[in-house]
């Protein structure tokens, strides 16, 4: 798990889903996953803070949209690896670019360097997903303690 950690740092996953900043997700536009359907970096003037945690945004209007209802944009899993916690039972690091939305909730994998080879879980999630959909909230539960 060490060395997947240190992979990870260098090769754009967020090790951590809350920096030494406070800034979440890598500094990800958690409302541009529902409205753009993609990853967009946010920017500093645009920062909302929410229980100590600073959330960036690419706009004011997405900024607005997270303050009216966050819960809606929050990630799964507190912003860790959903096919992590659902297969493994672990807290696996994410690369905020890797992401789906399904039923309106973000879900976000891990995708970079694992013992040396490129591993993406999003593959991995999709052919499997009903599955891990139904262990997810009971493996989450164990490891949100």
């Amino acid at each position: 798990m060490a060395l997947l950690l240190i992979s990870a740092s260098i090769l754009g996953q967020v090790v951590e889903p809350v920096d030494k900043n406070k800034i979440a997700n890598g500094g990800y536009d958690l409302v541009a996953y529902f409205t753009d359907n993609a990853a967009v970096k946010g920017k500093k003037e645009f920062t909302q803070e929410l229980n100590g945690v600073k959330y960036q945004f690419a706009s004011q209007e997405h900024k607005n949209l997270f303050k009216n209802d966050p819960e809606k944009y929050l990630p799964v899993c507190d912003g860790y690896c959903a096919w992590g916690v659902a297969e493994k039972g672990k807290k696996v690091p994410v690369n905020p670019e890797t992401f789906k939305v399904i039923d309106n909730k973000l879900y976000l994998f891990f995708n970079g360097d694992f013992n040396g080879a490129p591993f993406n879980t999003l593959p991995e999630w999709n052919k499997n997903e009903q599955n891990l959909l139904t262990q997810l909230p009971v493996k989450w539960a164990k490891l949100k303690k």
